[in-house]
């Protein structure tokens, strides 16, 4: 199996634009930006940004819900549904409490861990057994800061982890080919040991 759509999550409009919730975005932006002609656009009956395009010679689909993150399932159910692309085809993007920021984990299927985004897929696509390439953001306790999780995840990171951040964006995209040419045990191997 190969990956067919790559899901970017976050939460729309400029306000959540740089928070940590939004890393997924930020990594379907980049991947975007560095496709040749591939924009992303407005789709309506998928209530989604999203564009048709080639990565390794396959045809790839890119998907950033314009819903807010806890009913990100309604687009990538529709898009999934619509253009036949089974779960283990699919690839969701987002970010991690889990992981420290600069991490970055790929996996196949396994819980939501609370994560509202991975809830609402699961039941969209009503299977856990889809990918998901977790970008780490730490948690507000292994930061030694003060914040709830809502009001952590809702916030810009701090100048050091956007770094951070930025640098598992990278990595991730450098494993994005092998995903969509079926490598994923080969990505997966890639990414966790760059």
């Amino acid at each position: 199996m190969s990956i067919r759509l790559i899901v970017g999550l976050g939460n729309p409009g400029p306000e959540y634009e740089q928070t940590r919730h939004n890393a997924g975005f930020w990594l379907v932006d980049n991947l975007a930006n560095s496709l040749p002609g591939c924009r992303l656009q407005r789709e309506a009956r998928f209530n989604a940004l999203v564009a048709k395009t080639s990565i390794s010679g396959n045809d790839v689909w890119l998907l950033e819900p314009q819903t807010f993150m806890n009913r990100s399932g309604q687009s990538v159910g529709a898009l999934a549904r619509f253009y036949k692309i089974n779960p283990d085809e699919v690839l969701v993007v987002h970010d991690e409490l889990d992981l420290m920021p600069g991490v970055a984990k790929l996996k196949k299927g396994g819980s939501s861990g609370g994560h509202n985004g991975l809830k609402d897929i699961t039941a969209a696509l009503g299977t856990q057994e889809y990918w998901r390439l977790r970008l780490g953001i730490g948690h507000p306790r292994s930061l030694n800061l003060q914040q709830g999780v809502a009001d952590f995840v809702l916030h810009r990171p701090r100048k050091e982890e956007q770094s951070l951040i930025e640098e598992s964006i990278d990595k991730s995209l450098r494993i994005i080919p092998l995903a969509c040419e079926g490598k994923l045990d080969v990505a997966t191997m890639q990414l966790h040991t760059a």
